[in-house]
């Protein structure tokens, strides 16, 4: 029988307080510009309703810029600025260093008024409105469109009805087969009643969305990450980094409660985008008429959106160039773990460039 190490236990107690009396003097004599999100500079382009559609500003010369401009899609239910959330881990900043002109959507924050817009309505008229401004502007026939998480779905569906526009496709923990069991998200949303929450709320609200998050990994997310946040926060580095990241996951909008009753009811209970069942405006939206370069990105340790949720996409489409990565890394860990800036967006990078 191994023996107890109180000796070594009493000691861990009492340097793991320390930490936390140095991180509480860290914690105080923090200021707001020092966990500040989203620092590259950005002007807004487009607005429609709530939308806004960014333009980065380039860090290269303009004759440098790749030919293609590059348009991000990210979900509803959080904030598109995780993309750009720490200066030495940004995302973006890598895309733009390899000279992508670089354009995001920031769906905004939905209000009771919102509530009737569909999923219709985010494809084919705000994210169609921001594709063909882009294209005007910048005198190109195609854009390269780069779909995060929900906004990965989003554009699996338009690139499918809009192939003429899009020149390369980019896929990053994208669901898009919602019949697997390897995650309890996909689990849990066939089995309650996403009409009577929207019916009872209208808009969804995000402390709900949040707290079912949570719920998915309850020791992990609400103990095992705080017990870490007292180890760490001795480092004032770690410290903004994990406020800035704590920022980010409660700065969350109301879903608009039409739109997220027909992603979960086509989708999650239903499985009609991979089934090729899937209709918008009358129109059948079918994987295999993507027919451009394609490159998927997921997750290993992915537990919202499982690599088993992502793959399908490749053999669905019609494409003949495409391409399959997958990282080390969890969900969130894909844009601001170590390797993000060093390894995950290079690679992205490298790969719209060739083809741009």
């Amino acid at each position: 029988m191994q023996k107890f190490d109180y000796k070594g236990s009493v000691e861990y107690a009492a340097n793991y307080m320390k930490g936390v009396v140095k991180g509480m003097e860290n914690l105080i004599g923090i200021t707001a510009d020092q966990i500040s999100t989203g620092e590259l500079e950005k002007h807004v382009v487009l607005e429609i309703g709530k939308m806004k559609l960014y333009r980065y500003t380039p860090l290269v010369e303009e004759e440098k810029l790749a030919e293609t401009p590059m348009l991000i899609t990210y979900a509803l239910v959080n904030k598109q600025y995780m993309m750009d959330l720490q200066p030495d881990r940004s995302v973006i900043k890598s895309f733009l260093e390899k000279g992508i002109d670089t354009y995001i959507i920031d769906w905004g924050y939905p209000a009771k008024e919102d509530m009737y817009l569909t999923l219709e309505d985010h494809i084919e008229w705000y994210m169609d409105e921001c594709v063909d401004y882009i294209i005007e502007t910048c005198g190109q026939p195609q854009i390269t469109l780069l779909g995060v998480c929900q906004g990965g779905t989003f554009s699996t569906i338009y690139t499918a009805l809009h192939q003429d526009k899009i020149k390369n496709f980019v896929s990053m923990v994208t669901p898009i087969d919602f019949s697997i069991d390897d995650g309890l998200l996909f689990k849990w949303s066939r089995y309650f009643s996403i009409d009577k929450m929207v019916d009872a709320y209208g808009n969804v609200p995000a402390d709900l969305m949040n707290t079912a998050f949570v719920l998915l990994k309850p020791f992990e997310l609400m103990i095992d990450k705080y017990v870490g946040f007292g180890a760490g926060m001795s480092d004032p580095a770690y410290l903004q980094n994990f406020l800035r990241t704590e920022n980010w996951i409660f700065d969350s909008p109301d879903q608009e409660g039409e739109t997220i009753r027909e992603f979960v009811n086509e989708f999650y209970v239903g499985n009609k985008l991979i089934k090729g069942e899937f209709t918008m405006g009358g129109r059948e939206v079918k994987l295999e008429d993507i027919t451009c370069p394609l490159l998927v990105i997921c997750a290993k340790y992915d537990h919202l959106v499982p690599p088993s949720s992502t793959k399908p996409l490749l053999e669905a489409v019609g494409s003949t160039d495409k391409e399959f990565y997958m990282f080390d890394v969890g969900h969130v860990g894909i844009y601001i773990s170590p390797n993000s800036k060093n390894e995950i967006a290079p690679i992205i990078g490298d790969w719209i460039v060739e083809r741009s």
